[in-house]
Protein backbone atom coordinates (compact mmCIF):
# COMPACT_ATOMS: atom_id res chain seq x y z
CA UNK A 1 0.00 0.00 0.00
CA UNK A 2 1.06 3.42 -0.38
CA UNK A 3 -0.48 6.74 0.77
CA UNK A 4 0.46 9.61 -1.66
CA UNK A 5 -0.19 12.86 0.49
CA UNK A 6 0.25 14.99 -2.32
CA UNK A 7 0.92 15.93 -5.65
CA UNK A 8 2.63 19.03 -7.00
CA UNK A 9 0.66 21.10 -8.89
CA UNK A 10 2.27 22.16 -12.31
CA UNK A 11 1.35 24.35 -15.07
CA UNK A 12 0.75 22.58 -18.14
CA UNK A 13 2.77 22.69 -21.37
CA UNK A 14 1.89 25.76 -23.72
CA UNK A 15 2.23 23.12 -27.47
CA UNK A 16 -1.14 21.10 -25.79
CA UNK A 17 -2.99 23.79 -24.07
CA UNK A 18 -4.24 27.29 -24.41
CA UNK A 19 -4.33 29.82 -21.21
CA UNK A 20 -4.01 29.23 -17.81
CA UNK A 21 -3.93 25.33 -17.42
CA UNK A 22 -2.54 23.45 -13.87
CA UNK A 23 -2.28 19.82 -13.82
CA UNK A 24 -1.83 17.38 -10.63
CA UNK A 25 -1.01 13.87 -11.63
CA UNK A 26 -2.81 10.95 -10.07
CA UNK A 27 -1.32 8.18 -11.96
CA UNK A 28 0.81 7.82 -14.59
CA UNK A 29 0.98 4.50 -16.74
CA UNK A 30 3.42 2.21 -15.94
CA UNK A 31 3.56 -1.42 -16.56
CA UNK A 32 1.73 -3.41 -15.86
CA UNK A 33 -1.15 -1.30 -15.09
CA UNK A 34 -1.75 1.31 -17.86
CA UNK A 35 -3.67 3.86 -16.11
CA UNK A 36 -3.11 7.61 -16.42
CA UNK A 37 -4.79 10.02 -14.43
CA UNK A 38 -4.46 13.83 -13.45
CA UNK A 39 -6.59 16.56 -11.70
CA UNK A 40 -7.20 18.98 -14.30
CA UNK A 41 -7.61 22.66 -13.78
CA UNK A 42 -8.76 25.46 -16.66
CA UNK A 43 -8.96 28.99 -15.99
CA UNK A 44 -12.05 30.71 -17.78
CA UNK A 45 -11.35 30.42 -21.61
CA UNK A 46 -8.43 27.89 -21.04
CA UNK A 47 -8.77 24.55 -23.09
CA UNK A 48 -6.56 21.75 -24.25
CA UNK A 49 -5.72 21.90 -27.87
CA UNK A 50 -7.19 19.06 -30.48
CA UNK A 51 -6.30 15.46 -29.41
CA UNK A 52 -7.45 12.03 -29.45
CA UNK A 53 -6.75 8.45 -27.05
CA UNK A 54 -5.83 5.21 -28.25
CA UNK A 55 -7.75 3.97 -25.58
CA UNK A 56 -10.25 7.01 -24.99
CA UNK A 57 -10.50 9.13 -21.98
CA UNK A 58 -13.50 9.60 -19.49
CA UNK A 59 -13.37 12.61 -17.98
CA UNK A 60 -15.48 13.09 -14.51
CA UNK A 61 -16.14 17.22 -13.37
CA UNK A 62 -14.92 17.86 -10.10
CA UNK A 63 -16.07 21.84 -10.04
CA UNK A 64 -16.72 24.37 -12.37
CA UNK A 65 -18.78 24.76 -15.69
CA UNK A 66 -16.74 22.85 -19.10
CA UNK A 67 -17.03 22.47 -22.71
CA UNK A 68 -16.10 19.36 -24.37
CA UNK A 69 -15.91 19.89 -28.54
CA UNK A 70 -16.02 17.41 -30.92
CA UNK A 71 -14.50 17.77 -35.07
CA UNK A 72 -18.07 17.51 -36.10
CA UNK A 73 -19.12 20.45 -34.12
CA UNK A 74 -20.63 18.27 -30.79
CA UNK A 75 -20.14 20.52 -27.92
CA UNK A 76 -21.40 19.39 -24.74
CA UNK A 77 -21.79 21.39 -21.69
CA UNK A 78 -20.71 19.46 -18.57
CA UNK A 79 -20.48 20.39 -15.38
CA UNK A 80 -19.68 19.25 -11.71
CA UNK A 81 -20.66 15.87 -10.79
CA UNK A 82 -21.34 14.84 -14.41
CA UNK A 83 -18.66 12.54 -16.33
CA UNK A 84 -18.25 12.57 -20.13
CA UNK A 85 -16.40 9.54 -22.10
CA UNK A 86 -14.59 9.96 -25.04
CA UNK A 87 -14.31 7.22 -27.51
CA UNK A 88 -11.02 5.74 -28.80
CA UNK A 89 -9.40 7.38 -31.94
CA UNK A 90 -12.24 10.85 -31.60
CA UNK A 91 -10.12 13.90 -32.06
CA UNK A 92 -11.65 16.84 -29.23
CA UNK A 93 -11.26 19.13 -27.18
CA UNK A 94 -12.20 20.28 -23.59
CA UNK A 95 -12.19 23.34 -21.24
CA UNK A 96 -13.05 25.63 -19.11
CA UNK A 97 -16.22 28.51 -20.67
CA UNK A 98 -15.28 32.11 -20.78
CA UNK A 99 -16.41 32.93 -17.51
CA UNK A 100 -16.20 30.38 -15.33
CA UNK A 101 -13.70 27.47 -14.27
CA UNK A 102 -13.48 24.23 -14.15
CA UNK A 103 -11.77 21.32 -13.10
CA UNK A 104 -12.07 17.57 -14.26
CA UNK A 105 -9.96 14.32 -13.47
CA UNK A 106 -8.79 12.79 -16.34
CA UNK A 107 -9.00 9.03 -17.05
CA UNK A 108 -7.05 6.77 -19.58
CA UNK A 109 -5.41 3.92 -20.19
CA UNK A 110 -2.27 3.96 -21.82
CA UNK A 111 -1.30 1.95 -24.85
CA UNK A 112 1.59 0.49 -23.94
CA UNK A 113 3.99 3.40 -24.74
CA UNK A 114 2.78 5.57 -22.84
CA UNK A 115 -0.62 6.96 -22.33
CA UNK A 116 -1.75 6.54 -25.50
CA UNK A 117 -2.20 10.48 -26.67
CA UNK A 118 -1.99 12.25 -29.66
CA UNK A 119 -1.67 16.06 -29.19
CA UNK A 120 -3.07 18.11 -32.44
CA UNK A 121 -3.17 21.67 -33.32
CA UNK A 122 -4.76 24.33 -31.11
CA UNK A 123 -8.69 25.02 -30.75
CA UNK A 124 -8.62 28.39 -32.62
CA UNK A 125 -10.61 31.37 -31.03
CA UNK A 126 -12.74 30.89 -33.65
CA UNK A 127 -13.69 26.99 -33.04
CA UNK A 128 -13.71 28.33 -28.97
CA UNK A 129 -16.28 31.18 -29.93
CA UNK A 130 -18.40 28.91 -32.02
CA UNK A 131 -18.71 26.34 -29.39
CA UNK A 132 -19.51 28.73 -26.66
CA UNK A 133 -22.56 30.12 -29.20
CA UNK A 134 -23.75 26.42 -30.15
CA UNK A 135 -24.22 26.34 -26.10
CA UNK A 136 -26.69 29.63 -26.53
CA UNK A 137 -28.61 27.74 -29.15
Amino acid sequence: MEHVTSTPTTKAPTERFIGDVYLNMIEAPTEPARLAAALVRFTPGARTNWHSHANGQTLYITDGIGLVGTRDGEVARVSAGETMKCPAGEEHWHGATDTTLMAHIAMLVGDGNGDGTTWLEPVTDEQYAHALTALED
